[in-house]
């Protein structure tokens, strides 16, 4: 592709580095950029370093906020009896995009994928261990893993690890996913009703 400007040239190249974004695409958004007010354009360059250089990671449960401690574990109103285990960010935003779910979460930053590298102690297995100290006010663990073979074998993975925990109930989300989807694709509707209808794992 050819291009008429160096300087267009880098922010295409720049742009086509974001997920789902092509040369054509990046090449389209780099001259509406160019063409829509320099403000616009100068606003949405300071977002992005903002979010970039600002954003931070809630020191309790990994979730992405503004603060040391995120809106949600802050939040007074949370059910604190209640923690939701996640791999990803995106889930968590999933499952608050339900309203079904009124508990705490946590993040663990991905799932159990040996072919690609990643063991427990690449989770963020070990904080959460430390907040289902006995002295804990969580009583249940929901498992909101996608159930793919790596996700399973994370639940599985932190299902024994908890099983000494006699007082805590560790439940999953209901099968409507479908086995070997993600959460972040999955319709509103289905994923809540996963929620409320969770399940218990057994205990071995």
């Amino acid at each position: 592709m050819e291009f008429p400007s160096k300087l267009i040239e880098n922010a295409v190249e720049e742009l086509a580095k974001l997920p789902g974004v092509g040369k054509k695409t990046a090449l389209r958004l780099a001259l509406h950029l160019l063409k829509n007010e320099s403000e616009d354009t100068f606003s949405l360059a300071e977002a992005l370093v903002k979010m970039r250089t600002e954003v931070k990671h809630c020191s309790t449960c990994h979730n992405i906020s503004d603060t040391e401690v995120c809106g949600i574990c802050s939040n007074p109103l949370r059910d604190r009896s209640l923690l939701c285990v996640v791999s990803d960010i995106r889930d968590v935003i999933a499952i608050e995009n339900t309203s079904q779910y009124k508990g705490l979460y946590h993040v663990l930053g991905g799932v159990i994928s040996p072919l690609e590298g990643v063991g427990p102690s690449d989770l963020h297995i070990d904080s959460l261990l430390e907040r289902l100290l006995p002295n804990s006010e969580v009583k249940e663990v929901l498992m909101a893993i996608s159930p793919t073979m790596e996700g399973d074998t994370t639940a599985f993975y932190l299902t024994r690890k908890l099983r000494d925990h006699q007082n805590l109930k560790i439940t999953s989300i209901a099968r409507g996913i479908p086995v070997g989807g993600e959460l972040e694709y999955t319709d509103e509707i289905t994923l809540g009703r996963s929620i409320v209808e969770r399940t218990t794992y057994g205990r071995s």
